[in-house]
């Protein structure tokens, strides 16, 4: 008999998906779990770090003809294994497949598009230009947008992180 592997979701504790990937490996499943690039702010600095493309889930595949599956829901760093009814939902392989087809380097790219759409009015958050309102004008790259704001009569470009900005 061929064996029946596929895939299901498996729900963390809190910040504890690698922690539960790592002890589902020592029990035999094989795991996915998609990461992503992030920007956050941190002591007043950007930083990049590579970070959970869905917070508190995970992949797991298993073949329930062979595999002791039950275990899963009593492995450090596991909530419980998603269930529909006392079954666990299967996670249609195509939906893998798309996450995969995305890694560069191990980390799924995401598309980058702005929060805001030309015109709309923006606050700068901090910075030189803290609690400054202007409008939103583009994204001439991935980390930076152009501001227009209204200094000293009359209108001023100016170019901040993205995540500098909130809406007006």
């Amino acid at each position: 008999m061929t064996s029946q592997f596929r895939w299901y979701l498996v729900q963390t504790q809190p910040h504890a998906e690698h922690k539960a990937a790592h002890h589902l490996l020592r029990q035999g499943f094989e795991t996915y779990l998609p990461r992503y690039l992030k920007r956050r702010r941190h002591a007043r600095r950007l930083e990049t770090v590579a970070a959970p493309l869905f917070p508190r889930y995970l992949f797991v595949a298993i073949d329930m003809t062979t595999q002791r599956w039950l275990s899963i829901r009593s492995t450090i760093g596991v909530s419980s294994l998603v269930c529909t009814g006392d079954k666990p939902a299967v996670v249609h392989p195509a939906v893998i497949d798309a996450l995969k087809s995305r890694e560069v380097n191990g980390l799924v790219a995401l598309e980058q598009r702005p929060r805001f759409a030309p015109g709309d009015r923006v606050r700068i958050v901090d910075g030189v230009f803290a609690h400054c309102l202007g409008l939103f004008e583009r994204m001439p790259d991935k980390e930076r947008v152009s501001v227009l704001l209204d200094l000293l009569g009359r209108k001023v470009r100016v170019l901040v992180d993205d995540l500098s900005l909130a809406a007006a």
